[in-house]
């Protein structure tokens, strides 16, 4: 039997999560002969290459690895995954997913290989607390999105038709948004299967982790400039005010100070102190109340404004368009 179906799957240095994907990936109730699963490192890594070769042994489906000669991002290491795949359905998760044992026959049962068509499945997020931290509130947001990469299947027909994923993205973020967009453009139908579902475990996460995902914000000005009408419509309809606000009358205030002007320093730290007060507790609203938890967004949300604006306008000059 021919293989109809792809499983495509980026990783970097993760072999632990790697590994509990392919073993849930191995598990399917899909024919084993018509799938393959390819494994595709975001540059040369040995460790990974050592656990897909764990499960050489398994006859069929086929475990493939692959790598890039030098670290490009999941949009680069998708696009070589899916132009190098032997089937006709291509189907996309990520190395820290678990699809459910239904996932892949729910996917291809509702394409045809010769359809130009794409789908997207279901992700759920196991959170273990009432009040989770900032970050697990932010992975469990993936829930609710249209369409991502962590669950979601094209025909070849619809990839090769939208020029698959745009390799600018280099890090991961916006570039699953980027293919939706032209796949709306093309008039490729998106069908929602839901009983196709992948768990999306929330991974342990660095303290002060936000800080470092504001450098993503680069990649909004890339995407609204290629979908400015998609961007508005189902990214962000507004500008950050709130952040440019903060940034603006911090501004004010350390003017005031040059300046010796006590108006305008007492503006810009009223303005300064009263912005941020409501930034935290915005972030906390819904979150966990821990010592460490607090103090951790009380610091982060004093740099995440001005990082954000940053990169915004990094972005904005990067790739020569008004975003603001």
């Amino acid at each position: 039997m021919s293989v109809i179906a792809s499983v495509v799957i980026p990783t970097f240095k993760r072999p632990h999560l790697l590994r509990k994907c392919l073993e849930a990936l191995l598990q399917q109730q899909f024919d084993k002969a018509a799938y393959e699963i390819i494994v595709v490192s975001d540059g040369p890594d040995s460790d990974t290459l050592k656990e897909v070769e764990r499960f050489s042994g398994y006859e069929k489906p086929a475990v493939r690895y692959i790598a890039l000669p030098g670290k490009k991002g999941p949009a680069a290491a998708r696009n070589l995954g899916w132009k190098s795949a032997q089937g006709s359905v291509i189907a996309f998760t990520d190395d820290d997913c678990i699809p459910q044992k239904s996932w892949l026959q729910n996917m291809v049962n509702n394409c045809a290989p010769g359809q130009e068509i794409a789908l997207t499945g279901k992700v759920i997020v196991p959170l273990n607390d009432e009040r989770p931290t900032d970050y697990e509130l932010n992975t469990a947001n993936l829930q609710t999105a249209d369409f991502i990469t962590a669950n979601c299947a094209c025909t070849k027909l619809a990839l090769e038709r939208a020029g698959g994923f745009d390799e600018n993205f280099s890090m991961a973020w916006r570039e699953d948004s980027d293919l939706h967009f032209k796949l709306l453009k093309n008039g490729t139908p998106i069908k929602k299967v839901g009983n196709a579902v992948v768990v999306h475990p929330v991974r342990s996460a660095k303290w002060g982790v936000s800080i470092k995902e504001q450098k993503k914000t680069m990649f909004d000005a890339l995407l609204y400039k290629k979908h400015p009408k998609l961007f508005k419509k189902k990214i962000r309809g507004v500008s950050p005010y709130l952040y440019y606000a903060i940034v603006i009358a911090f501004a004010l205030l350390i003017a005031g100070l040059l300046s010796k002007n006590e108006n305008l320093l007492v503006t810009g730290l009223v303005g300064w102190v009263t912005f941020t007060i409501y930034f935290i507790y915005k972030r906390l609203s819904a979150t966990s109340l821990t010592a460490s938890h607090i103090f951790e967004m009380v610091v982060t949300s004093l740099l995440i404004p001005f990082l954000s604006v940053y990169w915004q306008w990094y972005g904005a000059l990067k790739y020569r368009v008004l975003f603001i």
